[in-house]
């Protein structure tokens, strides 16, 4: 079954009740239980909802693994996966990481023992050499926040499995519909649902997906003790929005290709960042593992400083000053002030996350309206 025909069908079943062809939201907490200590299917939507399951079903068919495991937020999947550790272990993070996870990295995880080391995962063998005897865990994105840079995930994941250490990914930007990192050697798949698997800006949750059953029990036991699950409602728009995953990231890269290329002849802009650009370091390896497309995520450098980047960014129109990405809509934001501000300042400059980069998601609207939104926002440098 091909990718389109997946998002719409599994998990989608019609009522069997009714035989209405959109499933229905369950928002009932508990489930009547026919015998004492007899558990059925649902006991407690903490523990397991309908609504929930239905989203998890397709997601999990995208990605090709076994299960998937729906939360609240982005931030608490990734939180899920960092409980795996314990006291005294170590992760291996990439530079090019969202703001959060930096966050949650360096200043939760570290109250719990667990330290922290970064490497520029656009270079496999910086990974190797960051790993330790007490690492426990790899992170990844690919393309990174808000960089973009494009990390070789299969050789990632080699080095992951040499090491004996488990390995995920962030595949927010990427979506299942241009990358399945699990066909790739992936261990871990995380998904902030809200951007383009809702695609709206009208849903919150987040996803981790597997390929063994064993590290989903273990995620699920994980998640069910904390309490950190999608709601029903969440979990229905998810599911709407992953319908027109594939047609909606298929037309947002191609507008994000032309708008890149845009900025790269724009005398104005010191640097694209954007994997679709033959000009980009991970160009070659994103067309590799990439299915004919590149994203529609893109950052760039102005010729200027942070206080004229935040007059670009509070210049447009059409796009919307905000953070989150992935939906309809087109959105800028400034990765210094608002995505990434919770990176301390030393680590954000060390990394390439500079004051004059504005980060760009490209979303439905006319192609030509959006760069003509640019123009003359850009033109606020003058």
């Amino acid at each position: 079954m091909k990718f389109r025909t997946k998002a719409i069908h599994i998990g989608n079943e019609r009522c069997k009740t009714t035989g209405a062809v959109v499933p229905p939201i369950h928002l009932a907490s508990t489930y009547v239980q026919d015998v004492p200590g007899e558990w059925g299917d649902y006991d407690y939507s903490r523990s397991g909802n309908p609504t929930r399951d239905n989203m998890e079903t397709t997601l999990a068919a995208l990605e090709n693994g076994i299960d998937a495991l729906g939360f609240s937020s982005g931030m608490a999947a990734t939180h899920c996966v960092t409980m795996l550790l314990e006291s005294g272990d170590h992760i291996v993070a990439g530079t090019d990481i969202y703001g959060g996870t930096y966050r949650l990295l360096h200043k939760i995880c570290n109250r719990s023992g667990i330290s922290v080391s970064l490497a520029d995962a656009s270079e496999p063998t910086n990974i190797a050499k960051a790993v330790q005897p007490n690492t426990k865990l790899i992170w990844i994105e690919s393309p990174g926040n808000p960089l973009m840079s494009i990390t070789d995930i299969e050789a990632c994941a080699s080095v992951a499995r040499d090491a004996g250490v488990l390995i995920g990914i962030d595949n927010t930007f990427a979506t299942p519909a241009l990358t399945r990192p699990l066909d790739l050697g992936i261990d871990i798949v995380m998904h902030s649902a809200t951007k383009y698997l809702g695609g709206h800006s009208d849903a919150l949750g987040g996803a981790l997906v597997v390929k063994c059953q064993e590290l989903r029990d273990r995620l699920y036991f994980i998640q069910n003790a904390t309490g950190n699950c999608m709601s029903p409602l969440d979990s229905f728009l998810i599911s709407r929005g992953m319908k027109t995953l594939d047609l909606r990231v298929r037309a947002q890269s191609e507008s994000a290709l032309t708008i890149a290329r845009y900025l790269e002849a724009d005398p104005r802009v010191k640097r694209v960042l954007y994997p679709g650009l033959p000009s980009s370091p991970g160009h070659d390896v994103a067309a590799r593992q990439m299915d004919d497309g590149f994203g529609a995520m893109m950052s760039f450098e102005i010729n200027g400083d942070f206080e004229r980047a935040k007059r670009v960014t509070g210049s447009t129109q059409l796009f919307q000053l905000a953070v989150s990405l992935g939906a309809v809509e087109s959105l800028i934001e400034q990765p210094a002030s608002m995505s990434h501000a919770s990176y301390d300042r030393e680590d954000r400059i060390e990394h390439g996350i500079n004051d004059e980069l504005i980060r760009l998601s490209i979303g439905l609207e006319d192609t030509d309206d959006l760069i003509a939104d640019l123009d003359q926002a850009l033109n606020a440098l003058a």
